[in-house]
This record gives structure tokens, C-alpha cells and sequence, in this order.
């Protein structure tokens, strides 16, 4: 990083906590220090400091206007720092594989991820004494490149730890390293810290030189298809997490797991209570009063499941080493209505906590029906719901959308973003204000997708594939968004059922649609690798006039610009089987109306006038051919209709109403303030007080 004068210094303690993604004129600072080196470090500060020009650091520190901006910023940010956490016995430790805090700390893969992300943001504003611990991946999540043929090829690139907001953890001078037992040789796992406003994020990796090739492999992959990696990978987050945090001093009262990957976390908290002098049925108890498990999944397959050889490998020395009882362990994991299926590590989580949850209403009865004859010493496991929300000052536009609040809401949806009542005054917002700022934030979507395909066109991309990018998009066309994780039960290809149909759609001449779809598959998925060739050999079919789009790389770079620039947000997937989702909130917020499925939480979301809901009953026969007839009669009967109802002034005031509606109902019951405040009351505090 170069020197940076004293009068500025505090930029670079800055470009370190990520607190500035979410305040913008954090984000404005940077962009006023050297606006085209801000680009090309795809908004990474850090990065940025490594390569601006010294003398551009220089002219900085004698720039009255930058000095203004700088001094401001510091201010809020020291005061922000300043607050007094919430009266809490110490620190809850918030477990998770990925975290999605920004785009220039690549350790996430999709929506887990971000709601993890969020939840630390959020913790930090609410002063919420919480610690994260996951993993830093060398080779971050794969990206995926569109061949000629649609097909989505697996780019894996390496991180350069020096070039994202990571720094070293040291004790006592020297760098931080933790010893992982049960591998032979031993596995050292040195600790990062990336800085999310008040709440660190301590990240483990086993990438270093002392460790053997194939154990340094261990966390260069989020969500490794290898299974031995894959559990070595998770035996170093729960395991491995835990002492990390037993080095530097923390002794969390309370643990909460974001789904069942950590979950060898309290294996290892079950060995740091023995080790105080409890018993092994003593340290079993105060670790299961003290622990919260949140489940994502409404698949039984959608958890790990470890064959008992491969998990006795590492659990029999340990438990040698340590005293446990493996057989007992091993029981905990065992799921009674697949004995001999292996070790299932949701099935080991829920046990181990008395306090569990599923993240919809909805995903609360399927998981209760899932899990059902999961016990506890006779304890049936009970399993409730805290319904997912987003971080509203990440996801709300905000050049614009939130400048328009401040506006005509004031300061209240800040300080108070759960209470209905402020958001009322979202009903006095001119239509035409509102309805300019859409425009600009779709403009700004296209142009960035134009961008993108620019950019692969220098790059070499055929010309059919640049035009399949995006690069014939119209903002004056109704436009539809459709970005998640392809895999089948998403259904992405619900819209390209019946082809002929939606060609007439996307080339009306007078009520044109158009489409941007993005995503990624997983590596391992085939089947949702066919279905982005399925959606890409659309976009670059002439016969639909470049109206249909596929991006690539899809990341939350790009996200913020769909969920805030498309003019509905669709959504597909085939019930009960979305969770919860929470794209189509951060698309809401934004007052981008969801068009989707009754699933999830848009079961507890539609409120009539705020969007548009199709496919709640229960269907006998063809599923998808229902669905998709209800949808194409959606889109061509109320949907498009809509958009297109324009009196003189050239503003589609019914559509504008919607708009209205949808920021109106969903940010504040759908905001992780109100969520994280569920938590606090429901599992946290009572899980402290068990814990005493």
C-alpha cells in the first residue's frame, strides 16, 4: 500500500472495515479520491490504495473539498464506533461457510452468504456484541464464462489475500496460528480478521507453507465436490473456529449456527467445557442450552451427509486425545429414518440445539415435517421460524432510492426501519419522483450490462455471445429480472415454457417484455448448467430481437443494480421448496414490484396490491404446466397492461402505486432489523439466561 500523508491517514484504517460499504458517503470518499482507480478495483478500497498515484495522495491531503468530505466521514464513522454495546454476558459467535459482505471480500457463494453478511451489518448497527467465524478461500467461489455453445465453464481464480480487506491476526507479535487436531500430520490454520463495522469477522485458512500440499488445498474451495475435502473443510470451520476463538480470548456464552456446516463447532465446545471440569454429560447440556441452529434447507438431500468410515477417521482420534465417548457422538449425528446413511450433520446440529429455526413461516412446517422424530433424550427437537430479512441500507439504491427517502421520510426509516408507521409516508412521494428515479436507476443497469459486454467483446467473446450479454437492452421496455442459483427446482426455465408464446411477448411492437437473467450453477450440477445453456441459446436466437439476456458473473456487485434497475422481479420455484428467498425483498425495498410463486416468504409478503402472486394451491398432474399458464396470464393480463397504461405525462401511475406499495410493506417486516430483533428476544436472550 503506498504512504499515505498523515492528514489522510485514517483512509486507510477505512478501506479495512466494511462498514463503509453501507454508508455512502464513505463510498463517496472513495470515489473522490481518484474516481477512475475506484473503478477499476471494482469498488475495493484496499486494492485502490495499492495502486493510486502518490502524488494523487498527496493533492488529497491539501484538497479543501476531499478534506470536507474526509473530516465528515471519520466523524460519523469514530462516533458509530463509539456506541456501547447492548447489555450482553459477552459475545454470541455467529458460524457460517460463507459470508456475502461485499464484492471485494469473495467468500460467498449465493444467498446464505449474504443473509450471513447481513446479519453482521445489521448486528453492528444494533450494537449487538457479536463475533463471525468462517473460512477465507484462496480460490474464493468458482465464476463461470459462457462458451460459444451457452455452456457455463467453471473459472476458479486465486485471491490475493493482500488485496482485500484482510488483515493478519497476531498474538504476542507473531501472526496467528491455530493446530487442528485429529489430522495427521497435524493442519495449521492461520486467522484473518475482515472488520464489519463494530463486529469482527475471524476467518481461518489452511492455505500456508507449513502444511502439506493436499491439506493447504482444504480451504482454497467454497463448497468443494471432493466429500473428504468437503469434511476436513467443515471439521476446520467448527472445530478449528472454535479454537480459534478460545486463542484470542473469547469465550462465547452463546453459539448460533447458520446451517449445518459448522456444526462440528460444538464438538469442540462440548471439549472446552470438559476442559474446565464438567463432565461429558454436563458439557453435552450447557452446550446444547446454548446453542442456536438456523436450517436453510428444505431438502432432506440439501444436507451433509458424511459416510460413519470417513467421519470416524478424525472422530476417533479426537476422542481418544480429548476423553469423548465416540460411539455417543456418533449417535448424534445419525438420522433414525436413514440409520445407516452416514453422519448427518443437520441431524447432529439439531440435536445439540435447543434452540432451532427455519427461515419462512412456510419453511418452519416443511422443516418440521422433515426433521419429525429427531429426539433429544426423548425430547422431541422442536424447530420454529425467524422469517429471512435484508439489510436495508445495503440494499436500497443509494444514490438515489435512498436520498428519496431521506427525502420525504426524513430520518426515521433509519433510525426506526422496522416500524410500519414511518414507511407510510412512502404514499406522499410524487409518482413522477419516484418514477425518474427508476429510470435512472434502469439506465444505469443497462449501461453497466453494455459495460460488461464491452468489456468480453475486448476480451475475444463471439460477437452472438456479446449481443446475448445484453448489449441490444431498451429501457424503455418493460423488463423483467430473473437472477438466483440455477438449479432445477428454481425453475428459471418456467418463462421459456412455451417459446412461441413469450416470443410474442418479447416482440410486440407496441407492449414489448424483455428479460436479464443471471445466476451461476453449481460446479457439480449438470442439470443447472443446462438449464443457463437452455436460457442462453434463447438470448442469442434472433427470432426473440436481443430482448432476452443472460449475464455472467453474476456476483453482488451486479445484484445491486437488478434488484434496484429491472421493473419486476420474477421469481418460479417449484413449492415448498424456497425456503424463504430473499431477492425478491431486496427487489421490493427498492420498489421493484415481485411477481412470484406463493412460496417462502412471499407466503407471509403478498399483500395484494405490492406485487403479484400465482401457484399457492396444491395442483394435481402437470405442475409446471400450470404454473406456467397462470404466470404467461399474469404477465399478459395484469403485468403488461400495467406498465403500458400511460395517460399524457408518460407516467404509468397504477404501476407507480404498486411500486409504492411494495417498498411500503416489505421494508419494515422484512428488514433484518426486525429480524435479528426476533432472534434477540426469541433465542438469544433465553439461551443466555440457560447458559448462566
Amino acid at each position: 500500500m503506498q504512504p499515505i500523508p498523515e492528514r489522510i491517514r485514517g483512509i486507510e484504517e477505512l478501506a479495512y472495515n466494511l462498514w463503509w460499504t453501507w454508508h455512502p458517503w464513505a463510498r463517496r470518499l472513495f470515489r473522490a479520491l481518484d474516481y477512475q482507480a475506484w473503478r477499476e478495483s471494482t469498488h475495493n478500497p484496499v486494492l485502490m490504495l495499492r495502486t493510486i498515484r502518490p502524488e494523487r495522495l498527496q493533492q488529497a491531503a491539501q484538497d479543501p473539498e476531499f478534506l470536507a468530505i474526509y473530516d465528515q466521514v471519520m466523524a460519523e464513522y469514530r462516533a458509530y464506533l463509539a456506541r456501547p454495546d447492548l447489555d450482553l454476558p459477552g459475545p454470541i459467535a455467529y458460524f457460517c461457510a460463507e459470508f456475502g459482505i461485499h464484492v471485494s471480500l469473495p467468500i460467498y457463494a449465493g444467498g446464505l452468504g449474504i443473509l450471513a453478511g447481513d446479519v453482521l451489518k445489521e448486528a453492528s448497527d444494533t450494537a449487538l456484541p457479536l463475533v463471525g467465524v468462517g473460512l477465507v478461500y484462496s480460490q474464493g467461489y468458482v465464476t463461470q464464462r459462457i462458451r460459444e455453445d451457452g455452456w457455463p465453464e467453471d473459472v476458479h481464480k486465486r485471491i490475493d489475500q493482500g488485496a482485500h480487506p484482510l488483515q493478519a491476526v497476531t498474538k504476542e507479535g507473531a501472526n496467528l496460528y491455530i493446530t487442528i487436531p485429529a489430522f495427521d500430520p497435524p493442519v495449521r490454520a492461520q486467522v484473518f480478521l475482515a472488520r464489519i463495522g463494530r463486529v469482527p469477522l475471524y476467518l481461518l485458512t489452511t492455505d500456508v507453507e507449513e502444511n502439506a500440499p493436499w491439506d493447504r488445498a482444504i480451504s482454497q474451495q467454497l463448497y468443494t465436490t471432493d466429500l473428504e475435502q468437503r469434511l476436513k473443510q467443515e471439521w476446520v470451520l467448527g472445530v478449528g473456529g472454535m479454537r480459534a476463538l478460545e486463542a484470542l480470548g473469547i469465550q462465547p456464552p452463546v453459539v448460533h449456527l447458520n446451517e449445518g456446516h459448522p456444526a462440528f463447532a460444538l464438538l469442540e465446545r462440548i471439549r472446552q467445557f470438559m476442559a474446565q471440569g464438567l463432565s461429558f454429560e454436563e458439557a453435552l447440556n450447557k452446550t446444547r442450552n446454548t446453542t442456536i441452529f438456523t436450517t436453510h434447507t428444505p431438502l432432506p438431500t440439501g444436507t451433509d451427509v458424511f459416510p460413519f468410515a470417513l467421519v470416524n477417521r478424525f472422530l476417533t482420534p479426537y476422542c481418544e486425545i480429548y476423553g469423548l465417548p465416540r460411539e455417543a457422538i456418533l449417535e448424534l449425528g445419525t438420522n433414525p429414518k436413514e440409520p445407516g446413511a452416514g453422519f448427518n450433520m443437520t441431524v447432529f446440529a439439531l440435536r445439540l440445539s435447543r434452540h432451532a429455526n427455519a427461515v419462512s413461516k412456510k419453511h418452519g412446517e416443511v422443516a418440521r415435517q422433515i426433521w419429525s422424530g429427531i429426539s433429544f433424550r426423548g425430547e422431541e427437537v422442536k424447530i420454529d421460524a425467524v422469517t429471512n430479512g435484508v439489510h436495508l441500507f445495503t440494499w436500497i439504491e443509494p444514490l438515489r432510492v435512498q436520498r428519496l427517502l431521506d427525502k420525504y421520510l426524513g430520518p426515521a426509516w433509519r433510525e426506526r426501519p422496522d416500524d410500519p408507521e414511518v414507511w407510510e409516508k412512502v404514499r406522499e412521494i410524487p409518482d413522477e419522483e419516484l418514477w425518474a428515479v427508476h429510470q435512472e436507476r434502469k439506465d444505469a443497469l443497462i449501461a453497466e450490462l453494455a459495460a460488461r459486454a464491452r468489456k468480453r467483446w475486448q476480451e475475444g467473446a463471439p460477437a452472438a455471445n456479446v449481443l446475448a450479454f445484453g448489449s441490444l437492452l431498451d429501457p424503455n421496455v418493460l423488463t423483467l429480472g430473473f437472477a438466483r442459483r440455477f438449479t432445477a427446482y428454481k425453475r428459471p426455465d418456467l418463462l421459456l415454457f412455451d417459446p412461441a408464446r413469450l416470443k410474442r411477448m418479447v416482440t410486440d411492437p407496441f407492449r414489448p417484455v424483455q428479460i436479464i437473467f443471471a445466476g451461476k450453477a453449481h460446479p457439480a450440477d449438470i442439470d443447472g448448467k443446462r438449464l443457463i445453456q437452455k436460457v442462453f441459446r434463447l438470448a442469442k436466437d434472433p427470432a426473440f430481437a436481443g430482448r432476452i439476456a443472460f449475464v455472467e458473473e453474476y456476483d453482488q456487485h451486479l445484484a445491486r443494480f437488478l434488484v434496484a434497475g429491472v421493473d419486476v422481479w420474477v421469481n418460479t420455484p417449484l413449492p415448498p421448496l424456497e425456503a424463504s428467498g430473499t431477492s425478491g425483498m431486496k427487489a421490493s425495498v427498492n420498489g421493484v414490484p415481485h411477481l412470484s410463486i406463493l412460496d417462502g416468504w412471499w407466503l407471509e409478503g403478498y399483500a395484494g396490491e405490492n406485487g403479484w402472486a400465482f401457484g399457492g394451491e396444491a395442483i394435481q398432474g402437470d405442475r409446471t404446466s400450470f404454473d406456467a399458464e397462470a404466470l404467461y396470464r399474469l404477465l399478459e393480463e395484469k403485468v403488461i397492461p400495467l406498465y403500458y397504461d400511460r395517460p399524457a405525462d408518460g407516467i404509468p401511475h397504477g404501476f407507480v402505486r404498486m411500486m409504492k406499495e411494495a417498498i411500503r410493506t416489505v421494508a419494515p417486516r422484512f428488514c433484518t432489523r426486525r429480524m435479528l430483533k426476533e432472534y434477540l428476544e426469541k433465542f438469544y436472550r433465553p439461551a443466555l439466561a440457560e447458559g448462566r
